[in-house]
């Protein structure tokens, strides 16, 4: 679950950011849109293919973490946001939290209708552990990049491509609820 701490610090974050040009209001622009889906699906399925032919578990780690970055920069989008161009991993890991975080438990509960009481607790946790999946696999990119030996790579990348194929399964159908909306 993501804390309490991290929901505020993405909230302080995001207000600077907005402050600073860093990140911006934007009209979601179809062509772009579509840009940033191919290369998130481009993304998985290379890390898909990577996994499965044991060429690199790095470059499966790397390549599942950006489909979801590119998910993630497409729903914003979606929702009138635009990155702008530093820290922007940080900065779309803050705009996941502020701007998609209640929208997505929302999209969430809506498919759990039947069981409301049980669905409002179960959303919320799952759309909290997507968010913190993203920043997990944030994280992992750099830390597997720069610091970690072969032998612990071929695990983080099995969980990196299995957090990567929920996370773009749920932000596909997130972002197909929100239609034409902005």
């Amino acid at each position: 679950m993501l804390s309490n701490e991290r929901i505020n610090e993405a909230e302080t974050n995001v207000g600077s950011y907005l402050n600073e040009g860093l990140l911006r209001k934007s009209s979601a622009d179809n062509h772009v849109l579509n840009i940033l889906l191919r290369n998130a699906k481009e993304s998985l399925r290379v890390a898909e293919d990577t996994y499965q032919n044991r060429t690199s578990d790095l470059w499966v780690i790397v390549c599942s973490y950006y489909a979801m970055y590119y998910y993630t920069n497409a729903v914003l989008l979606k929702l009138g946001y635009k990155v702008g161009d530093k820290i922007v991993h940080k900065v779309t890991s803050d705009a996941l939290i502020v701007f998609v975080r209640n929208k997505l438990k929302k999209s969430l509960l809506e498919s759990y209708e039947e069981t409301k009481e049980e669905a409002l607790s179960l959303a919320g946790m799952k759309a909290d552990s997507l968010i913190e999946s993203f920043e997990f696999e944030r994280y992992k990119r750099g830390l597997i990049q720069y610091r970690t030996i072969e032998s612990e790579k071929q695990s983080k990348a099995k969980t990196s491509l299995k957090r990567a194929k929920e996370f773009t399964r749920e932000m596909e159908k997130f972002l197909n609820s929100l239609g034409n909306r902005h």
